[in-house]
């Protein structure tokens, strides 16, 4: 029997919605829409995915959970799932969208991304392999979102490779909550992958033996101690310790979240870190922001996936990664509409000292 650790990589699902009904999207003049959802709901998604709520933080904009197995967020018209291990992440999306559908929302736009798993033999159903998850996500989205796009983006590191799925029905997209767009030409996603970390730097995310310490206060500990609470300084951050190892956090600033998860164990140690940026933003803060969250961990290989509109913002990862000593190996790109352009690189350390 093959050995098997815990399974890092995440698989990511960004569900787009929209809806006209003043009632569900305006309430007090904030906008509600999905995160009118009650809590009994969302356990249920949850459920089905395998994976459990361990902490919630919210502000004006968004809601940000925590979860046994990374993490959620709750937009207006907008959810991001984000999950590892060897959750069933797709089998959201049916209940998500009835959901979504009992509030008035109708489901316009799909993105589903991942890396590729380190444990692939692992992976339950639908997530045996990515034809398999393709076929699944188009037997549960509605036909209405017909322009859709499946590929796998190659590197020249033969365990890296990454995995995109979009879907969307692009004559709603214009209709989207308070008739703004549903696709924000000025916002960015990166989305960061890390392994073979730094040993030192992972057994900072170890329970020390006989720590009694909650998940919450442990976590925090866990924040200050590697200088994630110095990565957006800016940020309120909700962060969790598991036992005996392990960490997530989410970060909140204004309208824009940032997520951190980590899988310290030698052997198959990975770490996560996403974030969402402006072209508005000053150029060198994506730089400084990358750097500062890699740097916490050390790792030999690293893989980045930044998704948007702008044909500038991939041109600075490099900038960021290089001068700690990791070497862009390869670098592809290509066009998912509404999405826009993805551009996924890959890095080693170039001297592992």
């Amino acid at each position: 029997m093959a050995v098997s650790g815990f399974e890092g990589f995440e698989k990511r699902l960004e569900l787009h919605f929209f809806g006209d009904d003043p009632v569900i999207i305006n309430i007090d003049n904030n906008m509600w829409g999905l995160r009118l959802l009650d809590f009994d709901s969302l356990e249920q998604v949850l459920h089905a995915v395998q994976c459990t709520v361990v902490s919630a933080v919210g502000n004006h904009f968004f809601d940000a959970y925590v979860l046994s197995e990374s993490s959620l967020f709750v937009y207006p018209t907008k959810i991001i799932i984000k999950t590892c291990g060897t959750t069933q992440l797709l089998k959201s999306i049916r209940p998500l969208i009835h959901f979504a559908n009992k509030l008035g929302l109708t489901l316009c736009d799909c993105r589903y991304t991942r890396g590729s798993f380190i444990f692939p033999k692992s992976q339950p159903f639908p997530h045996t392999n990515f034809k398999e998850e393709v076929i699944y996500i188009e037997e549960n989205l509605p036909k209405s979102l017909c322009y859709r796009k499946a590929s796998v983006m190659p590197s020249k590191l033969p365990s890296y490779s990454w995995h995109v799925f979009t879907a969307s029905d692009q004559t709603k997209l214009p209709l989207f909550s308070l008739k703004s767009p549903v696709v924000d030409v000025t916002t960015f996603t990166v989305e960061v992958c890390m392994t073979a970390l730094d040993r030192v730097q992972a057994r900072k995310f170890f329970k020390k033996a006989g720590d009694c310490k909650t998940g919450d206060s442990a976590g925090k500990e866990m924040t200050e101690v590697t200088g994630i609470n110095n990565i957006n300084p800016g940020a309120f951050i909700c962060d969790f310790a598991f036992d005996p190892c392990g960490y997530s956090m989410n970060g909140i600033d204004g309208d824009r979240y940032s997520t951190i998860h980590v899988t310290p164990e030698d052997g198959y140690s990975y770490a996560s870190f996403e974030c969402v940026g402006s072209i508005y933003d000053d150029e060198n803060d994506i730089v400084q922001t990358l750097k500062k969250a890699v740097q916490v961990f050390k790792p030999a290989s690293v893989s980045v996936s930044t998704t948007g509109h702008s044909h500038e913002v991939w041109t600075r990862v490099a900038h960021a990664l290089e001068p700690l000593g990791l070497k862009c190996r390869s670098c592809a790109m290509d066009e998912f509409p509404p999405a826009g352009t993805i551009v996924f690189q890959t890095f080693t350390a170039a001297r592992r000292k």
